[in-house]
């Protein structure tokens, strides 16, 4: 566990655990905190900044029995003399004992535009004066000291509801030994995610497309599978990315990383992308325990 205190983290061996979620508004906050509290922790939201240390103090020192997993909301409906204090409020959680992680939820601005239209619910940002785009674009820039110090990015843009959910549980709804590492495939003519930690780059690759009986199979059909085993470009950039993963890995868990995504990209994210992400995930879980493999464009 870690607390943050004004941009650098120390180990904590708290067994509290205070969950801080936030970004922009559609990006799935709301959903987070429903899984959290489904699986035991309190929850509050849209929890006023200034407010976070007197609550994880009656929480967690004050109630009897005290609180051990407590998860808050925090977002863009604080006004940004709140938000700007944030840094403060992580920096008076210093003295208690508690674990912090903070998990920042977001999409592109294309795909945020179109939840709101087909939802048709209000931007709490959005006025007389102040469009749905405008009130996106402005909602990121308060947020940006939130999503600087995020332990964790969750990219949403392509997630269904039940796809968050689970991930979710996957990513946070766990009592982790060590970094939590995910392994992502994506297609670069779709974006790099917005989440990554790492990128590695495998369009230099011999491309499954054109061979025709395999264009329309994946990754993780056997097929291609072979193809791309057979390869001695394959086997050399998978081996190189094990060489380096398995040299900086332990450094970032060491410094007290909590998460770590490392993305995979080919041209449309289903080939190559998805294969060395499945080999990568394979060969990792032993040495991680929480290493989870996800295919964004497949």
């Amino acid at each position: 566990m870690t607390a943050h205190v004004n941009g650098t983290s120390e180990t904590k061996s708290s067994s509290t655990r205070l969950i801080i979620i936030s970004g922009r508004s559609g990006s799935g906050k709301t959903t987070a905190l429903h899984v959290l509290e489904d699986i035991g922790y309190y929850c509050v939201d849209n929890l006023p900044v200034t407010l976070l240390p007197a609550l994880a103090l009656q929480l967690t020192l004050e109630a009897d029995p005290p609180v051990t997993k407590i998860a808050v909301g925090i977002d863009a409906r604080n006004n940004q003399s709140q938000l700007e204090k944030f840094a403060e409020a992580l920096e008076a959680l210093a003295p208690l004992d508690i674990g912090i992680d903070i998990i920042y939820l977001d999409a592109d601005s294309k795909t945020l535009l179109k939840r709101f239209s087909e939802t048709r619910r209000k931007h709490p940002g959005t006025g007389v004066n102040t469009s749905l785009s405008e009130a996106i674009e402005k909602e990121r820039q308060l947020l940006d000291p939130i999503a600087r110090a995020a332990d964790l990015k969750i990219e949403t843009s392509s997630l269904n509801l039940h796809d968050l959910r689970d991930l979710i549980q996957q990513r946070i709804n766990t009592e982790r030994e060590g970094m939590a590492l995910l392994f992502k495939s994506f297609g670069f003519k779709y974006g790099i995610p917005i989440d990554a930690d790492l990128v590695f780059d495998a369009r230099c690759l011999p491309n499954p497309y054109w061979v025709p009986e395999l264009r329309s199979q994946s990754g993780l059909d056997q097929g291609v599978k072979t193809f791309l085993s057979k390869e001695s470009s394959v086997e050399e950039m998978q081996n190189d990315i094990v060489s380096y993963l398995e040299n900086w890995l332990p450094k970032f868990a060491a410094a007290n990383r909590s998460y770590m995504t490392v993305a995979i990209g080919c041209t449309g994210g289903h080939h190559r992308s998805v294969y060395l992400t499945e080999v990568l995930q394979r060969h990792f879980q032993e040495a991680f325990s929480n290493t989870q493999a996800r295919h964004r464009d497949l």
